[in-house]
């Protein structure tokens, strides 16, 4: 079968006139707007991925759905790569740049346009943070329900790119289900709208491909989400146990209870020992794991729901059961855990976040192996899961300075994922797969279903120029993939500098 689109094979975009293509971006975009000197490049090199780095040619700092058609056309026109980009908090490399392409920043794109209390709905631009959606509906009593950890820094159309769930996905589900509809820019410059306010539309559901497709198919420029009531309480159970597998057994127990927390998370002794000093979340040290259990709702349906987890709890042998006091205990206790990943950079010089999702009931199973792991390669790691919906982050601390201690963390990640298929899970959860996991797909798909994807990219980017080589591995690199991944550590990829 003949692909269209192929993305890894050798395409040829070093005869890129680039005087040619900086002149007709100059001509189409604010001086200010058009980045070329190297000094201006290096901050883009790279996304919160920063082991893999690589400069564009140059970068545009949009600024209206105008400016995006524009340079869309242009690049579409001349045979250039397109890499979009928003905060450039994704942790996949799905933002780094092509060296032979633009960048494409959407972070000036910063506009609410509008907000319908009655219909509760928000209309915003990409590059509006993910945090001040929730602030600007508060006043209405309402809120934007994903909260990945970055939401301080990320914005709505990498949400929409990577699809961003959260520590309260596993209510409120993720970006696709918050979601109603997206305005966006294909590669050849034309405008398309995506899902609309009827619940349900005729034809094929292209709002759903679209988000998380990580900036394969069309780069966003205005997206609707739907704004969710604040609840009127909540409060968060802190758990403790003295077994990292009794607590991995104690997120299915609380699921297969019929109960849905408004947030479930885990961390294991490790983290809570890295967080603790660095928040002072009042986290129980002795404790080899911690549940974090929250119910919302009504004061009625707290109570209750509360009272059924801590029976749950109990049954699952818990050594201690803390419920937050006020509100301000809640935040604290959830401040920690979103503050797992700079806690980790406070007691490491390096360290490598991994993303997998597997079945609930087998949290104990990865633990322990995980837990071997460091003994094979070696290497600290310290585990943080939204655990509710199965969904690891383990992070590999390392010393990217010491020879070697790069090699052993990518295998030691490579190898978590591979675990992550093999239980009955996937290679990502919420952080995509970018650059990162492309071999990670190889041992996840199969051919057939991969060129099925490659298809489904030709219907949108025909010449294959948004963001090459991310995300959809080639079926040559998947067969190449089968002779090399034993030695993942040592694969040189000679156009991109390695931190």
């Amino acid at each position: 079968m003949k692909r269209q689109h192929d993305p890894e094979r050798e395409q040829d975009f070093a005869d890129v006139d680039r005087r040619q293509l900086l002149s007709e971006l100059a001509a189409s975009v604010p001086r200010p707007a058009l980045l070329c000197e190297p000094e201006d490049l290096r901050p883009y090199e790279c996304d919160g991925l920063a082991a893999y780095r690589r400069l564009p040619l140059a970068v545009v700092l949009a600024e209206d759905e105008a400016q995006v058609v524009a340079v869309l056309k242009i690049c579409h026109r001349l045979g250039v790569p397109v890499v979009a980009r928003g905060a450039g908090t994704g942790l996949s490399g799905g933002a780094m740049p092509h060296g032979q392409g633009v960048l494409l920043s959407l972070a000036k794109m910063k506009r609410i346009l509008k907000i319908d209390p009655l219909a509760a709905t928000a209309v915003v631009e990409p590059g509006v943070r993910n945090l001040a959606i929730s602030e600007a509906a508060a006043a209405h009593g309402l809120y934007y329900a994903p909260d990945p950890s970055s939401q301080i820094a990320c914005t709505i159309g990498g949400n929409v790119a990577e699809n961003a769930g959260g520590v309260h996905c596993l209510k409120y589900g993720l970006t696709v289900h918050n979601v109603l509809k997206v305005r966006a820019v294909t590669m050849a410059g034309e405008i398309v709208e995506l899902g609309g306010a009827a619940p349900d539309a005729p034809g094929y559901d292209l709002l759903a491909v679209m988000i998380g497709s990580e900036g394969l198919l069309a780069v966003v420029t205005e997206v609707v989400v739907k704004l969710t009531p604040k609840p009127q309480t909540a409060q968060v159970i802190m758990a403790s146990f003295d077994d990292v597998g009794r607590a991995g057994d104690a997120v299915a127990a609380i699921i297969g209870a019929g109960i849905i927390p408004a947030g479930l998370e885990m961390m294991d002794k490790a983290a809570t020992a890295a967080v603790e000093p660095f928040v002072n979340a009042g986290y129980d040290l002795a404790a080899e794991a911690i549940l974090l259990c929250e119910s919302d709702g009504t004061v009625a349906e707290v109570d209750e729901e509360i009272a059924r987890m801590r029976r749950v709890l109990d049954a699952s042998g818990a050594t201690g059961i803390r419920v937050s006091r006020d509100e301000a205990e809640r935040l604290k206790f959830w401040a920690g855990r979103k503050a797992a990943f700079p806690a980790a950079g406070r007691i490491s010089p390096d360290y490598y976040c991994i993303d997998g999702t597997i079945p609930r009931r087998r949290l104990g199973e990865m633990l322990r192996a995980i837990g071997g792991m460091e003994r094979k390669f070696g290497l600290r790691c310290i585990n943080v899961f939204h655990a509710g919906d199965g969904n690891l982050h383990p992070l590999i601390l390392y010393d990217a300075n010491e020879p070697g201690q790069t090699a052993r963390t990518e295998a030691f990640g490579a190898e978590i994922l591979e675990l992550s298929v093999a239980l009955g899970g996937t290679i990502t959860g919420e952080h995509g797969v970018g650059f990162e996991k492309l071999d990670g797909m190889c041992v996840q798909f199969a051919s057939e279903e991969l060129a099925a994807f490659h298809r489904l990219k030709a219907a949108f980017d025909p010449q294959g120029l948004l963001n090459p080589g991310k995300a959809v591995p080639s079926l040559h690199r998947c067969a190449e993939f089968g002779r090399m991944h034993v030695h993942r550590g040592e694969l040189k990829f000679p156009d991109i500098e390695r931190f």
